[in-house]
């Protein structure tokens, strides 16, 4: 549990820096940028667990993972870190895509381990999409608060990724156990992000 822990801890870090740097990039004050943060990193699974009915949600029972969103995105708010980023835009949009790539793979199986917890019969659809949920809900929310259309809907083979990745995850892990199970999704899902910008995969668009 403990490896699990960290794991949960550096998608928390993963995801408040992709959220702060969008409310940096949009010139948003102190409050704003940790705000983003918080958001990409909790809500995604605070809508899990609503719709597992655990309540109230794991990140307000223990408030780590939000104190470490806010205490992220306020570093990410120190005058010299944020105008190096601002200087550089391919710093900007590398880091970004990373630390959202990783956000997305650990969050998506750290979905699939509570709904596998959480739920007395092991429904792969159940189990798939709240995985999914918990790996794209944090950015959906991300990029509403912003003003921006959500980043699943139009960027790249996005939740493709996360699908993928809690399906490989569900399947292994009668099989592997939870942390091979949760290794192999999250990389399968990471990887798979990273190829999908890098080659511009996408799906099919209205014209």
């Amino acid at each position: 549990m403990h490896i699990l822990s960290l794991l949960e801890i550096i998608g928390t870090i993963a995801f408040a820096v992709s959220g702060a740097l969008v409310g940096i990039q949009k010139k948003m004050d102190i409050f704003g940028v940790a705000i983003l943060g918080l958001t990409t990193a909790v809500g995604g699974g605070i809508l899990r667990d609503l719709i597992l009915n655990i309540t109230p949600p794991a990140a307000f029972q223990n408030p780590v993972s939000a104190v470490t969103a806010i205490l992220v995105s306020i570093v990410l708010f120190v005058p010299s870190v944020r105008k190096a980023m601002l200087r550089s835009g391919k710093l900007y949009d590398t880091l970004f895509l990373v630390m959202d790539s990783i956000g997305l793979g650990l969050f998506t199986v750290a979905g699939v381990r509570v709904a596998y917890e959480a739920s007395t019969e092991k429904n792969l659809f159940l189990i798939t999409f709240v995985g999914v949920l918990t790996g794209v809900g944090g950015g959906l929310l991300r990029d509403t608060f912003a003003g921006d259309m959500p980043y699943i809907f139009i960027k790249h083979f996005y939740a493709c990724a996360s699908i993928i990745g809690a399906w490989i995850c569900a399947l292994l892990w009668p099989h592997a156990g939870a942390f091979v199970s949760m290794a192999a999704g999250a990389a399968v899902t990471v990887v798979l992000r990273l190829l999908a910008a890098h080659y511009r995969w996408s799906l099919p668009k209205a014209q």
